[in-house]
């Protein structure tokens, strides 16, 4: 069965991890189709996304083979990626080989790449997303949604839990990822090796949406800042701005949407 004979649909989200999963797309040169949905006033996803999944979440993959009577449904980023990249190998390999050369099958024959791309996929939609999200529900608390006469007194909250909460987190995080580019197999520069992986994809969207200021907002960086406190993270968080699956990822969004907007 070949690739092009798949129909691949991404149904995409503005301001959410779709783009990543759109980046993904491009990527690996998947043909597909995008369709769009957009966040209601209280920036929450509109209902329609339900009928595709339970959730009502993106973003949300159907992949229907030749043949089959229904499309199968492809939810959460990590499985999304893991499950497309495994599948559609004939542009470009993002997922690392797995074995080392004669310890096929064996435990502990797995090899660093691997075992790095398999641990960073989860990490990301468990421990990393959920900080962030749990910083954006308590950042609209000092939002203009909240009566301002009460604002001093959420706006307090907001920041006290953050610090207790968030921040301490997100340092363990950021040291934890700089650690992994500083000890990266082959030397990097990607943070499994020497190659882009779906890995380095899951974290770009987060990364790049928050190296511009969101980051230095959650409080006080031991060097002054969080580009100074994590100069290869920065480094690394720049260079995926760069990557060419990503520029592309953005410019479709502008062309049909007519502008793009990214958040952490």
């Amino acid at each position: 069965m070949a690739e092009e004979d798949v129909k691949v649909t991404l149904h995409w989200l503005n301001g959410s991890r779709a783009q990543g999963t759109l980046w993904l797309l491009e990527e690996l040169q998947i043909p597909y189709e995008l369709d769009r949905y957009h966040r209601l006033p209280n920036k929450l996803a509109p209902p329609e996304l339900e009928k595709l999944h339970p959730l009502g979440k993106a973003p949300v993959v159907s992949v229907k083979a030749p043949g089959a009577s229904e499309p199968m449904v492809l939810a959460e980023s990590p499985f999304i990626a893991q499950y497309l990249s495994e599948h559609f190998t004939s542009h470009k390999k993002l997922l690392p080989d797995r074995w080392k050369p004669g310890q096929e099958g064996k435990v502990g024959g797995e090899t660093e790449e691997w075992m790095r791309c398999q641990y960073l996929l989860y990490y990301v939609e468990g421990s990393f997303m959920m900080r962030l999200v749990l910083n954006l529900v308590l950042s609209a608390l000092k939002g203009p949604n909240i009566p301002f006469f009460i604002r001093p007194l959420t706006r307090a909250i907001s920041n006290q839990m953050i610090g207790l909460l968030v921040f301490p987190d997100m340092k363990k995080s950021f040291t934890m990822l700089e650690k992994f580019l500083e000890t990266a197999p082959s030397g990097g520069p990607y943070i499994c090796g020497p190659n882009l992986t779906a890995a380095d994809i899951m974290l770009g969207y987060p990364l790049i949406a928050g190296k511009d200021g969101a980051w230095e907002e959650l409080g006080k960086w031991e060097k002054g800042s969080w580009k100074e406190t994590f100069p290869k993270l920065h480094a690394y968080s720049e260079r995926l701005s760069q990557e060419p699956g990503w520029l592309k990822s953005v410019e479709k969004i502008k062309e049909i949407e007519g502008s793009f907007a990214i958040r952490p």
